[in-house]
């Protein structure tokens, strides 16, 4: 009975610090300042078919008073391969919501319209993918269930995602061996090569050399 209740004491802190961790690891939340006719972007990794949300806003400077006109901002959410998954002009504040449909950096850059004299503008932008990027609140209403089992989806769907990270981690690492055996052979090559074409033109030289001694009668 003892060892069985450290081992659930000890699956509750594993548990624990891997909900700690990833949560540390999918979610994004900052704050930042932008110069009118400047562009910031931030990126974020993500894997095929990750869920991912996010939601900005910017600061009004004058709180209890309509935003400037200056205070407009410009946002694109971008893949690597340059497929574009999110666009608002000139907003206040907005948010995004899609899967992933292929890994690697998506970006979100945010643009403001130029000004004179220049403005600054400050943005709160969150941004939550994997198993952050759910929302429980909803999934709790829907089920009707309790606080227990909400937390045992929770650990469900954190372990999923923590199984699907290291198959993707182990994907990467297939293919970076498989570079650097690409790699290692190329330059094998490359060095026979540079060998081969360095004892060629030493052979020349002697070559020449003995050619024009014989020429000049000196040997």
């Amino acid at each position: 009975m003892k060892a069985r209740r450290q081992q659930l004491c000890m699956v509750v802190l594993v548990a624990t610090m891997v909900v700690g961790l990833l949560s540390c690891k999918q979610t994004e939340s900052l704050r930042f300042d932008l110069q009118s006719g400047h562009t910031k972007c931030i990126a974020e990794d993500l894997k095929s078919n990750s869920m991912t949300v996010g939601k900005y806003s910017l600061v009004n400077p004058q709180e209890g008073h309509p935003f400037p006109d200056t205070h407009k901002v410009t946002v694109r959410v971008t893949s690597s391969y340059g497929n574009s998954y999110h666009y608002s002009e000139k907003v206040e504040s907005g948010q995004f919501a899609f899967t992933a449909a292929e890994a690697g950096d998506y970006m979100a850059c945010f643009w403001a319209a130029d000004h004179k004299p220049p403005a600054t503008l400050t943005i709160d932008f969150d941004w939550k993918s994997g198993v952050a990027a759910k929302d429980w609140t909803n999934v709790a209403k829907r089920g009707s269930v309790d606080a227990m089992e909400l937390e045992l989806k929770k650990l469900y769907d954190t372990v999923v995602s923590i199984q699907d990270e290291m198959l993707y981690l182990r994907e990467r690492e297939d293919e970076m061996q498989v570079l650097n055996r690409a790699t290692n052979s190329r330059m094998a090559w490359l060095s026979f090569l540079s060998l081969l074409v360095c004892l060629s033109v030493a052979g020349l030289q002697l070559w020449h050399l003995k050619t024009f001694f014989e020429k000049k009668k000196l040997i």
